[in-house]
């Protein structure tokens, strides 16, 4: 079983992934965006979560830091995209995940590079199943976790 803080971390990010995605499709604000994982309206799964059960340091540090640095994040992301391929075109989620996962593996060099990646690597199963989406989205946090931690022993 996961640690009380572990799944706060998991539901924190899971639930920034979903905030991203929303604030994409539909204009909503960061700090809405807040309020809602705040009153437990976030995320959105299987897991009813209670106010409070996330880790709301780590979401707002995710959420409000794409926000921030969404050119820089997706100037990273998009250097590593196959040949013809734009940002745009990946799927809403999956930029979610991306950005999410950048974000994170600039700003929190508290955590090892191989732990964020597979905690989006879950999130990005929990979407997609195991296909190809989500061995996509590995390869791209690989290679950006690369170019963000190069002493980090990536790969």
């Amino acid at each position: 079983m996961i640690a009380a803080e572990a799944q706060a971390r998991r539901r924190a990010r899971l639930a920034a992934v979903q905030a991203l995605y929303q604030m994409e499709l539909s204009g909503a604000t960061p700090s809405a965006m807040r309020d809602d994982f705040d009153a437990g309206r976030l995320p959105v799964d299987e897991e009813a979560v209670a106010p409070g059960e996330g880790d709301m340091a780590l979401f707002e540090a995710i959420v409000f830091g794409v926000v921030e640095q969404q050119g820089a994040i997706d100037r990273a992301i998009s250097q590593r995209l196959a040949r013809n391929w734009r940002l745009d075109r990946i799927d809403s989620v999956a930029r979610a995940i991306l950005r999410a996962g950048v974000v994170e593996l600039w700003r929190r060099r508290d955590i090892d590079t191989p732990i964020v990646i597979d905690e989006y690597i879950e999130i990005a199963k929990s979407f997609f199943g195991d296909t190809a989406e989500t061995g996509f989205i590995n390869a791209a946090l690989d290679a950006c976790a690369k170019d963000a931690r190069p002493d980090a022993g990536v790969g």
